[in-house]
């Protein structure tokens, strides 16, 4: 039995649920958070939406059916909530989720953990200026180094889908980085 699995089985075992989660949260907290910081920018908003991705994860773990490695289960949940987020947030501001917020890339460079050069800060805007999707796809594969297996169980897209739009946007990328 893999570790996941054997916290798994802790997790739905309501005398070991507390302890469990506990360690759920020492393996997969910094990983998740990074993983939605990616999508909504601010270390404020990546909190917010972290903590609503462990409620939800506690509260749901019973309905886990464990098709899906607890990892690929729990990155799904944290990047519905990301996009939940968003979109509530852009319907305040009635923004389409697809528009360039500058003003996030300015947050993203003036924060005390963002360390990029010049290149890096051209790179964050190159991504920022693509599609929500090509977003995703690129940040979940380059970044988070997540196989296209993976993602294709978390955002519910063929794996030939996802290669297909990771190479197009490493192509967009490569072509303007150095403009």
């Amino acid at each position: 039995m893999s570790k996941d699995e054997e916290l798994v089985k802790k997790l739905k075992d309501p005398t070991q649920k507390e302890k469990a989660f506990s360690e759920l949260l020492d393996v997969y907290q910094e990983r998740l958070y990074w993983h939605i910081r990616k999508i909504v920018t601010t270390h404020e908003n990546a909190d917010d939406v972290l903590q609503n991705t462990f409620v939800r994860i506690y509260k749901s773990i019973l309905k886990f059916e464990e098709k899906s490695s607890l990892h690929t289960w729990m990155y799904r949940i944290a990047y519905n909530e990301s996009i939940r987020f968003l979109e509530k947030n852009n319907k305040k501001s009635h923004r389409n989720i697809d528009e360039v917020p500058t003003s996030n890339l300015q947050v993203l460079f003036e924060d005390a953990y963002f360390d990029g050069d010049e290149v890096h800060k051209k790179l964050h805007k190159i991504i920022a200026g693509l599609k929500e999707k090509q977003k995703r796809i690129f940040h979940m594969k380059y970044f988070d180094d997540i196989s296209f297996r993976q993602m294709s169980e978390i955002l519910e897209t063929s794996e030939s889908t996802l290669k297909s739009t990771y190479y197009s946007v490493v192509k967009i990328i490569e072509k303007k980085i150095f403009l």
